[in-house]
C-alpha cells in the first residue's frame, strides 16, 4: 500500500481563486473566511495531485 502524501497549503501564496476546490474530486478543500484554501475533509483525500497541478500560485504541494 502506497504511503499517503501530506498536502501542504502555503496560505501566504494562496490568492483564493478556488481552482483547487473546483478540481478536487473528493471535495477535500474549500475556501475559508479569509478566502484561502483549507482542508475540510482531509480523510477523504486520495492524493490525486490535481490541487497541486492546477494551482496557478504554486501554493499547494504534496510531500
Amino acid at each position: 500500500m502506497e504511503e499517503k502524501k501530506e498536502v501542504i497549503i502555503n496560505r501566504e501564496w494562496c490568492k483564493g481563486c478556488g481552482i483547487c476546490v473546483a478540481f478536487c474530486p473528493k471535495k477535500v478543500l474549500d475556501l475559508d473566511d479569509e478566502e484561502k484554501a483549507c482542508w475540510v475533509n482531509p480523510e477523504k483525500c486520495i492524493n490525486c495531485g490535481l490541487c497541486e497541478l492546477r494551482c496557478p500560485d504554486v501554493a499547494i504541494e504534496l510531500e
